[in-house]
């Protein structure tokens, strides 16, 4: 096998319309970024040369134990050198970073919100406070009102689910999973999350409305996992979904943030990268275009992505 560095599977697009793919001439004007957190367990750099040589229009920064992702001069110094600009990054809010930046999660989300800055990213994704962190939770979508009125980030605070055992389901996060309900100027639409929440996505852009400012594409099931599947592989109306945001004049940021941690080589990797930016790409085309299945995945997936 060739060094995992060097891919092997070549994308299936680039930036321009393909080769028989109907054009319109109108350039989409909505970005399609790639979260770092899609090639786990590879760390940034894999993540900045996948994004570089497949042609996604930038990095979303996933800060957690990879010490890279924590150091504004090396990311800035990665974006540099594979030209790939960093256009959002999330804060260490997931389980497995809890350790990250210390315990307290309201300096965690101050901190990346000054890595944000340093890096010339506009966004910071954050998920609600978990139930143990009672206190910060009373306070939390102030303190993200207050940060965002102080530092021009926004903030977009990402919509979760209930943790569902074989028997009862456990509400893990406060004020609450679900930012319908709770007063936040912007949130995150993630697919794979609506999956688990047993949520219709399409339906989750009116909910949201004015308030929806960042996308996290991936598909999934009303698993009790969180699987983060290429789109098009799972229930959720992913296509949908994308061709409403165009019709809509939506500017954010849709992101490929989908699970590879079982890959067994680059290849395998690529190849889902590949066929996601390619499914982003189809139907965020302005126009007529031609439709678009990713190709089956492999057999030896897990389907539990994190």
């Amino acid at each position: 096998m060739r060094e995992a560095t060097t891919p092997d599977a070549q994308p299936p697009v680039t930036g321009e319309p393909g080769e028989g793919e109907p054009s319109t001439g109108d350039e989409p004007r909505i970005k399609v970024t790639l979260s770092s957190a899609s090639v786990y367990p590879r760390k940034a750099p894999f993540a900045f040369e996948a994004a570089a040589h497949l042609g996604y229009d930038g990095m979303e920064v996933m800060v957690w134990s990879d010490s890279t992702t924590q150091d504004a001069k090396a990311l800035a110094k990665l974006s540099a050198d594979v030209g790939v600009p960093i256009r959002s990054v999330h804060a260490p809010t997931l389980l497995v970073s809890q350790r990250v930046w210390g315990r307290l999660p309201g300096p965690k989300l101050e901190r990346t919100v000054d890595l944000a800055l340093e890096l010339g990213a506009g966004t910071v994704v954050v998920h609600p406070p978990f139930r143990w962190q009672g206190l910060y939770a009373r306070g939390f979508a102030d303190h993200v009102r207050e940060l965002n009125a102080a530092t021009g980030v926004t903030i977009a605070v990402e919509n979760m689910y209930p943790w569902r055992g074989r028997k009862r389901e456990v509400q893990a996060y406060l004020p609450g999973w679900d930012p319908t309900d709770h007063p936040y100027d912007k949130v995150t639409l993630d697919l794979s999350h609506a999956a688990v929440a047993r949520q219709d996505s399409l339906a989750l852009l009116d909910v949201f409305g004015d308030r929806l400012a960042h996308v996290h594409l991936a598909d999934g099931t009303d698993s009790m996992s969180d699987e983060h599947l290429v789109p098009g592989r799972g229930g959720q109306p992913c296509d949908k979904v994308l061709g409403e945001l165009v019709r809509r004049g939506w500017e954010g940021d849709v992101v490929v943030e989908i699970a590879t941690r079982r890959a067994r080589t680059a290849a395998e990797r690529f190849e889902d990268l590949a066929a996601s930016l390619a499914f982003a790409r189809t139907y965020l085309q302005p126009g007529p275009h031609a439709e678009y299945a990713p190709p089956p995945g492999h057999e030896h997936r897990h389907l539990d992505a994190w």
